[in-house]
């Protein structure tokens, strides 16, 4: 971990190079003489952050009423006792670095205590939940991994095949639909490959047409990672040099994707490994015969997570992903 360091440039492309280096960081922000410490923290390995906030004699850390924010007791040096605010959802680090910074600044400049600072953060933005600053994590790095296969099959077949195949923005069951095959594309930041399923269609192939599920996993890039909107602009470029006529097809389904050049983005991205690609039939899945035979007939609706961790690639896949980056 490097030593203390001053927090008032503590802005997210400082804590995202960590994280992307996977080198841990303290940062404190309260002055060297003031009490109570606060310091920000980056840790070993670059996988987490949070806010370290000392605790008087006999004060306990506040309760968090948010699901993906915990709080607890820590022991530090010099015998402190401190509070520890930290989430369990990774994918949710570029908002609760916001958010920890938020609780922060109430601490120390306008000391505030740490029950009263987190409780007015989080009333202050409880107006602001309903209506998000930008697409959702799960979103951005869905369609980022969405962005990533266009351009493979781009490289293949074309930029107007590709762009024509590119069906998942229209509500198709599958996110991409060529000739001979269909490809689902499940993205995420999570330590397993582990994916949301909406549907039982979403993982049954059509008939006559094979289906396979491309499982991808992204890490927080740091300096050398791609933001959804830098992948958007390059893909944008490539369609306009080379198929023209397909830019405003794509415009539309980066448009029904729930894109948008307004909204904020500065999260890099880079993949954390090498695509998965499984046939269908190779994925722990539920099927419409299996839930007809269990008698759920009244069922109208399934959402399941399927973990993929650790399944060898299915041979003679269509599309090959070796070295698959962001475009």
């Amino acid at each position: 971990m490097t030593d203390s360091a001053d927090g008032a440039a503590l802005g997210w492309s400082t804590v995202e190079h960590y994280l992307g280096e996977g080198v841990g960081a303290s940062y404190r922000l309260s002055a060297a003489d003031k009490h109570p410490v606060v310091s920000y923290e980056i840790g070993r390995g670059g996988r987490d952050i949070a806010l370290f906030v000392e605790l008087g004699p006999n004060q306990q850390p506040p309760r968090s009423s948010l699901p993906a924010v915990r709080i607890d007791q820590v022991a530090v040096d010099r015998g402190l006792r401190m509070a520890r605010i930290r989430t369990t959802q990774v994918e949710l680090m570029r908002d609760f670095h916001d958010m920890l910074l938020a609780v922060a600044d109430r601490i120390v400049t306008k000391n505030r205590s740490l029950d009263r600072a987190f409780t007015e953060t989080v009333e202050g933005w409880a107006s602001l939940l309903d209506r998000p600053r930008a697409l959702s994590v799960e979103r951005r790095i869905g369609l980022l991994g969405e962005l990533a296969i266009l351009s493979r099959l781009a490289e293949t077949h074309g930029w107007d095949t590709a762009v024509e195949a590119w069906t998942g923005p229209y509500g198709e069951e599958h996110d991409f639909a060529l000739v001979d095959f269909d490809i689902e594309v499940k993205t995420t930041a999570a330590e397993r490959r582990r994916h949301v399923i909406h549907g039982l269609g979403q993982l049954q192939p059509a008939p006559d047409r094979p289906l396979w599920l491309a499982s991808l996993r992204l890490t927080r890039g740091g300096a050398g990672g791609r933001t959804l909107a830098e992948s958007v602009r390059a893909v944008r470029a490539a369609v306009a040099e080379r198929a023209p006529a397909a830019l405003g097809r794509l415009n539309f389904a980066l448009e029904r994707s729930g894109w948008s050049a307004e909204r904020e983005d500065d999260e890099r991205w880079t993949p954390r490994d090498e695509a998965l690609v499984l046939a269908a039939e190779s994925v722990p899945r539920l099927t419409p015969a299996l839930l007809a035979a269990a008698t759920f007939e009244r069922i109208s609706a399934v959402r399941y997570e399927t973990d993929v961790t650790g399944l060898a690639p299915t041979p003679g896949a269509p599309v090959n992903l070796a070295g698959l980056r962001l475009p």
